[in-house]
This record gives C-alpha cells, sequence and structure tokens, in this order.
C-alpha cells in the first residue's frame, strides 16, 4: 500500500469536478492547482456513461460549458474544443444550441487531456472517506482509501459524482441480473437481451416517466430487436419539460444567491414549482419523436410498443424464468399481472446525499450535512479541513445545482473559497500521515 498527500482532492472526473480543475487553473494561484487531484474509477471521462446514445442531446446550451459563463475568453470552451478538432463550421451549421451527448463527453475527456496543473488518476475508486482530527476533535482533513490498496490524503476534499442510482422497494427482490437502472444501461443491456425465452423477442418493461425512461424505451428497439416493449409510469401521460423564457431565468447562476436567502420553506414550494423544469418531464423533440415511432407502428402493422400512464407497480416477483409485475392502474384503482423478462429503470435517484456524504458526517459526528453559499459543509469550529459537496444541494442551492447550467460560476465560488482560506486561514502545517499526539486519523 502506497500512501499519497495532496492539497486538494475531487471525487469523480465529471463536469463538476472538471469545470472546478480548470477553474482552479486560471484562478492565478498554480500552487493550488499543482496540489489538486481528480480521482476518476473507470478509465477515462464519460458524460452519462451508461446513456450515451447515439440520438440522444444535450438539453442545456453549449454556451453553459464548463467555463463560458465565467470567463469568456478560456481555452477550455466548448467552441474552443470544436475549432481545435476542425468541427466547427460543420456544428455551427446544424443551427442548434444542443449538442449531441457524446459531443459534451467527448469535450469533457478533451479537457481533462487539456489540463497541465491538476493531476488525474483514473481506474482509482473510492471506497470510503474518513475524516483526520486533532486531538481536540478539529477535522485537519481525510484519508481516502482506494480500492487497489492505495491510500489519498487530503487536506480539501471535493465530492463530486452525483447522487446514488434509486432502486424502489418494490423492485430489490428480483433477480439482479433482471433488473437494470438506467446508469446501468449500456454496460448490460446486451447480457440482459439475452435473458429472452428461446425462441422468442424479450419481452422488455420500462418503469419511469422521465427523460432516462423514455431514452432507454427508445433505445430497446434497437437493441432487442423484434421486441414490443412497454413503458410504464405513475403520471396520466408523458410530458414536456417546463421550458420557456421565463422559466428559464430560475437556471440564471445569479438566482442561486436568491434562492439561499429564502426560508426554507419557500425553498420548499420554489424547489416544487420548478419540479417540471428538470423532473418527470422529456424534451420537446423527444416526445415528438417518441410519438411518430408508435404512430408509424401502428400504421405500417408492426409489433406496437405499449406506454402505460396512471400505471404502479406494487409488487414484483419472479416465477421460473419471467418477472410477474402487479401493475395498478391508477384510473380504475385494479391491479393485473404483466409478465416479462427485464425491468429497466428510469427512477432516478435516491434524495439523500449519497453514501459516501452520509458515513463521513457519521464518522465526524455530524446529525446533518450543511453547506454554506459557497458549497463548504460546516464541519465545526476550527475545522482546518474542508468539504465541498457539487450537484447534491438542491434544496439551499436551487434546481439548478445538478444541472450543468451553474458549474462555470459554481467552480468560480468553491475555487475563489478554497484561495480565500489559504490566503488568510491560519492552521497547522502538519504533515497529514503523522499519527503521534496532534494527529488521530478515523478508522
Amino acid at each position: 500500500m502506497t500512501v499519497h498527500e495532496v492539497d486538494v482532492l475531487m471525487i469523480g472526473a465529471g463536469p463538476a469536478n472538471l469545470a472546478l480543475a480548470v477553474a482552479l487553473e486560471e484562478c492565478g494561484r498554480a500552487g493550488v492547482a499543482r496540489g489538486a487531484m481528480i480521482l476518476e474509477q473507470h478509465e477515462d471521462v464519460k458524460w452519462q456513461r451508461n446513456l450515451m446514445l447515439p440520438w440522444a442531446r444535450s438539453q442545456v446550451s453549449y454556451v453553459k460549458d464548463l467555463v463560458t459563463l465565467r470567463n469568456p475568453r478560456s481555452r477550455f470552451s466548448f467552441l474552443n474544443f470544436m475549432h481545435e478538432r476542425g468541427e466547427l463550421d460543420e456544428f455551427v451549421n446544424l443551427g442548434t444550441f444542443n449538442p449531441f451527448r457524446w459531443q459534451i463527453s467527448a469535450y469533457l475527456q478533451w479537457v481533462a487531456d487539456s489540463l497541465e496543473q491538476v493531476r488525474i488518476r483514473y481506474n482509482a475508486r473510492a471506497e470510503r472517506v474518513l475524516p483526520i482530527h486533532s486531538e481536540s476533535g478539529q477535522v485537519l482533513g481525510f484519508t481516502v482509501p482506494l480500492s487497489d490498496g492505495d491510500t489519498i490524503l487530503c487536506r480539501d476534499l471535493v465530492v463530486g459524482g452525483g447522487r446514488d442510482a434509486h432502486v424502489p422497494e418494490v423492485f430489490r427482490g428480483l433477480p439482479a441480473e433482471r433488473v437494470v437502472h438506467s446508469t446501468e444501461f449500456s454496460t448490460r443491456v446486451a447480457e440482459t437481451t439475452a435473458l429472452a425465452r428461446p425462441g422468442k423477442p424479450l419481452r422488455p418493461v420500462v418503469v419511469g416517466g422521465a427523460q432516462s425512461a423514455a431514452e432507454m424505451f427508445m433505445a430497446l428497439h434497437q437493441e432487442a430487436p423484434g421486441s414490443s416493449p412497454t413503458l410504464l409510469l405513475r403520471a396520466i401521460a408523458l410530458k414536456d419539460y417546463q421550458t420557456s423564457k421565463f422559466v428559464n431565468e430560475l437556471f440564471f447562476p445569479s438566482f442561486v444567491d436568491e434562492f439561499f436567502t429564502m426560508s426554507d420553506a419557500a425553498r420548499e414550494k420554489v424547489l416544487a414549482e420548478m419540479h417540471l423544469t428538470n423532473y418527470g418531464g422529456l424534451a420537446a423533440p423527444f416526445l415528438e419523436e417518441l410519438y411518430t415511432m408508435l404512430y408509424k407502428q401502428k400504421m405500417l402493422g408492426q409489433p406496437v410498443s405499449t406506454i402505460r400512464g396512471s400505471a404502479d407497480v406494487v409488487g414484483a416477483r419472479a416465477e421460473g424464468d419471467e418477472l410477474v409485475l402487479d401493475v395498478r392502474d391508477l384510473k380504475h384503482d385494479t391491479v393485473e399481472q404483466v409478465r416479462c423478462d427485464a425491468v429497466f429503470l428510469g427512477t432516478g435517484f435516491d434524495p439523500r446525499m449519497p453514501s459516501m456524504v452520509r458515513g463521513l458526517a457519521d464518522a465526524i459526528g455530524l446529525d446533518a450535512v450543511s453547506v454554506n453559499r459557497r458549497y463548504r459543509a460546516d464541519l465545526g469550529a476550527g475545522a482546518y479541513g474542508a468539504l465541498y459537496l457539487q450537484g447534491v444541494n438542491e434544496a439551499t442551492h436551487g434546481i439548478s445545482d445538478s444541472l450543468i447550467s451553474v458549474l462555470a460560476q459554481r467552480s468560480a465560488e468553491i475555487a475563489g473559497d478554497m484561495v480565500e482560506r489559504r490566503v488568510t486561514g491560519a492552521g497547522p502545517d502538519d504533515d497529514l500521515r503523522r499519527t503521534g499526539e496532534s494527529v488521530v486519523v478515523a478508522v
């Protein structure tokens, strides 16, 4: 086992931490950037790795990339990426603000490859995070054991890997090989389609009424040829996102300031009102594609796929080599059985803090995790180390917190906080590996 020490450690090489890495490189404090590292559990960078569908587009404008709204002159912009690849003319000619998802993914890898000071360690999975305490109980930093046996010690920790996948309780007793969450779709769809009965097409059921569920539903027509997928959703019908320009102003970085100062009750009301701007809906062009596909199936006499609204799965079990779902019709309060070979879950993410953060909070002794306006968690008086959380602060920073929309400005705020703490804050000069009288590593 090798112990490495860095100043700033970021978990996850996704858009949030790549934006922060760029902000650190551009903040004018090269020492901070050179002391920073990103851990990425995979061998490369990919955006929405398991829904990298060739026709899927970003719902957010390319202008809201990792840097442009913070520094329009940055060499790390999406347009510069297209320019360096020699693809700018063709992209401009598309006349769209919404690139394909694979283009955004390639942009993120390009940014990662273009970093000059912040290091990225690939194939590095953080097993857990533990605090490093002084004898008086102050948090001095963190220790992060990796799956390969190495350990990283850091002063500041940034968690930017997103929330944990949500698998509803009703599906948890089913055979694991027959249940696929959207976060696993591309990785597991081939093995899952092989579960079809001999000589019969796969009978897939997709559960969920938002973009990820609908994308899996569409993709299964190619991934499981001859099948007629069924999409089950609680809402009465698929809906589109709220995308008016008035609503979109609530995704301005400046709105975060206003939202943060609201009362808890006001924030809860605003979040509920904004739900359909990001959750429970689909992009309007994609809704059109889905409807047209079903129309053509009917008109051409092809096997017709099914979208069933007002349908709630209230029971699920395995019977032999098939699954049986008890589906309640919410319009008539009746229950019928739906038999299938596999279930694909577009059921979103656990609304709680990620399990890694909850485990760290328990180790520190925090009853709850709260962050300030600059995304730094309250670790108690006198903390020398800092924990920053990206993408999980909707309750305090608004619905845009989990989106690309505010990445550029948020990275500036976190980078600024890091720099200010190093310029103005006093702290120990201890090597974090020391485990003598003044430093205690939690285990």
